[in-house]
């Protein structure tokens, strides 16, 4: 097969056939006697491979998977793959932990902001030390006064404090609260993010689809690597 006969199955450019072997993902192409490349059906299978794997694990780590294939190092390929699923497994916790927040949750009133540490850690019956940890880990940004260098705390920034203290005094660690936050300075606020998790649901499923996908079309190419 030409490069054009491998791409037209696809929807791709032969360019881009050509910059997938270069770049490993295809096993190197045969010559013919005046240096046109030459494809065959494992060249065939391993670019459906490559183009299953990608949904589900990403660009770059689809590529690292098939150049490791390619050059026989299997046990890489598999170590790849397994980072990939235990950072979508990471992924799933990530969602079951904010749902399980927010249940726990009650509703932060709005609030204008602008407010220094000392004061609003007052309001909160905590230690401005404790405004600064919770700061270091992630859970809150607050921005820097251009004359004083204080800190000053806008609603958004209030908002996440509120709830940092909501979620430590119903005993959720920091490392379980900074993703909760990060997903709701994300969303705008707590109400969009209840709305955005069926979504977020939906896409990690659909990723699992695609995982599955992956795998077969991987191991199809496997099977026919096998001597």
């Amino acid at each position: 097969m030409r490069p054009v006969d491998l791409a037209r199955e696809h929807g791709l450019s032969a360019q881009a056939v050509r910059n997938y072997e270069q770049d490993g993902v295809l096993p190197a192409a045969g010559r013919t006697v005046h240096g046109y490349r030459v494809y065959t059906p494992l060249h065939a299978r391993a670019l459906r491979a490559f183009l299953a794997l990608v949904p589900g694990h990403g660009h770059r780590t689809a590529t690292s998977v098939m150049r490791a294939v390619n050059r026989g190092a299997l046990e890489e390929a598999l170590r790849l793959l397994d980072d990939s699923h235990a950072q979508s497994l990471e992924d799933r916790r990530t969602l079951q932990a904010v749902e399980v927040a927010l249940g726990d949750l009650v509703p932060v009133p709005q609030e204008r902001g602008d407010v220094f540490i000392g004061p609003l850690a007052g309001r909160l019956g905590v230690r401005p030390a404790t405004l600064r940890k919770w700061e270091k880990a992630g859970l809150v940004r607050p921005r820097r006064d251009p004359k004083t260098g204080y800190r000053v705390y806008g609603a958004a920034e209030v908002r996440d404090v509120r709830l940092a203290h909501q979620l430590r005094r119903g005993g959720y660690p920091l490392e379980r609260i900074a993703p909760l936050i990060a997903q709701v300075r994300a969303a705008g606020g707590v109400v969009p993010l209840e709305s955005a998790l069926g979504e977020w649901r939906a896409r990690l499923a659909a990723r699992g689809r695609a995982m599955l996908a992956g795998a077969a079309a991987l191991d199809a190419y496997l099977r026919d690597l096998e001597p």
